[in-house]
């Protein structure tokens, strides 16, 4: 597996065996998923080539990196005995001429914490709370349902539109939850009720949702290192209709055989702020069709996903289809009000649906990154400062109550929080919340929060400014443009 490397010093004997040991920087050598070694806790393992990871070609984002902290985060206690078939060294520490004393001690303290939050028992579902959040969904569901069934007034049949959209939106904080094994222990079940809040009634497929967003928590914010690579943060892969900074605006040029921005592209970036919105609206019909080319066979969202499909396929290929299939089904009869409504009254029935989850969802997790710190690659800072300084809580106000913010954003309110532990299940989060601002306090980490209105403005600023740096810059470099 991979191609190895040479022992930098004179192997040294552990348990009776001779342990090879590696530099820093011949770890980082190996980064590419053909050649992938990775760190944990400073023991060095090969995983090239290795497709048969679970959770599917993520485990590549950290190739030739350290993965202590996003392994825990994402896996249960005792998966860590599964890799010692990967095994092959261990790292010299003090080769890290990167980290300072500090640095050690901060990346020990945040480990501490996880640990302390293990014992309070912060990592275990309330399985009555949960139950509740799916009863309460499904009542939006049958209520926007007998809207249209019941009466072909306009009004309220718009409004069971509304409601739909509303109800796929909590159907993807639901999904999102069970997904990330908030909820069993037994990863089997959070899949399956998964596929039921995903496939069947979003029209999502679980398997392309898992890809793009684990691979979005293991880099959240990080920019691809170039317009064609895929090792950077899925949900920022806007181009070529939004940037979130002056070198992804540019980062298209390099595909241009003049080197220079492109008529559509200049035309976009300078006028983002006017698409954001725009945009927003038509992201679940983005989704649906990313997920119905996964979910049969017909394409892939990244060359990430395209390489785990290849080598994996489909982990429950009938559930997805059908799923899907039963999900277009039945929202074809709810738009048609059950035979009821001409043509052009479904369509407007089906797109508000559509587009108002699209809207309300992406307002929601926009918030939660949209605006923040941006990295490259080489230039990531720890586990902990990258979750913290890419993310935006979100907060009550005069006009919009705490309590309704704790329910329309899903626990993605404290996303702060949920990107440092993924696992923890949403009604945990408040306790961890306090926890977590004490300890960036401690160690002079910026938290950032803001209420809805706020953290949108400051979208929608950022958008602007980058849009400006963008103009400035084109007019400086190509003046005769």
């Amino acid at each position: 597996m991979g191609k190895g490397g040479e022992a930098v010093m004179a192997p040294k004997k552990v348990m009776g065996k001779k342990t090879t040991r590696y530099t820093w920087d011949e770890v980082k050598r190996h980064s590419i998923p053909e050649d992938a070694w990775m760190v944990y806790h400073n023991k060095v393992y090969d995983v090239s080539n290795w497709h048969g990871h679970p959770g599917g070609a993520v485990i590549f984002t950290h190739a030739g990196d350290d993965m202590t902290d996003i392994f825990a985060a994402f896996h249960a206690r005792g998966s860590e005995f599964a890799m010692k078939k990967f095994l092959i060294g261990e790292l010299i520490p003090e080769s890290n001429e990167s980290k300072s004393e500090e640095q050690f001690a901060f990346e020990a303290g945040y480990r501490d914490l996880r640990a302390q939050m293990i014992k309070m028992g912060l990592f275990e579902s309330s399985k009555p709370f949960y139950a509740y959040k799916c009863a309460s969904n499904m009542a939006l569901w049958a209520l926007a349902m007998t809207l249209v069934y019941v009466t072909d007034n306009n009004w309220l049949n718009y409004a069971a539109a509304w409601i739909m959209g509303l109800f796929f939106q909590q159907c993807g904080w639901l999904a999102h939850d069970f997904l990330h094994h908030q909820v069993f222990d037994a990863r089997k079940y959070g899949d399956l009720t998964g596929i039921y809040w995903g496939n069947l009634m979003q029209g999502y497929s679980m398997q392309w949702w898992k890809n793009k967003h684990n691979g979005h928590h293991s880099v959240p914010n990080l920019h691809n290192s170039s317009a064609s690579a895929q090792d950077g943060d899925p949900d920022i892969d806007t181009m070529p209709l939004l940037a979130w900074s002056l070198k992804q605006a540019q980062s298209f040029r390099e595909l241009q055989e003049d080197g220079k921005d492109s008529k559509f592209v200049s035309f976009m970036i300078k006028w983002q702020v006017f698409f954001y919105f725009p945009i927003l609206l038509l992201a679940r019909i983005s989704w649906m069709n990313e997920s119905f080319k996964t979910a049969y066979g017909l394409g892939a969202a990244s060359a990430n996903a395209a390489l785990e499909l290849k080598r994996k396929g489909l982990q429950y290929p009938r559930l997805e289809k059908t799923g899907i299939a039963i999900h277009h089904l039945w929202m074809a009869a709810f738009s048609c009000g059950f035979g009821k409504f001409g043509l052009a009254k479904s369509l407007g029935i089906y797109f508000t649906a559509t587009c108002s989850c699209g809207l309300l969802l992406a307002l929601v997790f926009g918030l939660g990154h949209n605006g923040m710190a941006t990295y490259d690659a080489a230039s990531r800072p720890d586990f902990w400062k990258l979750q913290v300084t890419t993310t935006r809580n979100i907060i009550g106000s005069t006009f919009v109550p705490q309590a309704f913010v704790n329910w329309f954003c899903g626990g993605l309110q404290l996303q702060v929080e949920h990107h440092l532990f993924p696992m923890v299940p949403r009604h945990h989060l408040p306790k961890v919340h306090e926890l977590v601002v004490s300890f960036c306090k401690e160690w002079d980490v910026s938290y950032h929060e803001a209420s809805l209105w706020e953290g949108t403005k400051e979208v929608v600023n950022h958008l602007a400014k980058v849009s400006d740096e963008f103009i400035v810059e084109m007019i400086e470099e190509f003046p005769a443009m």
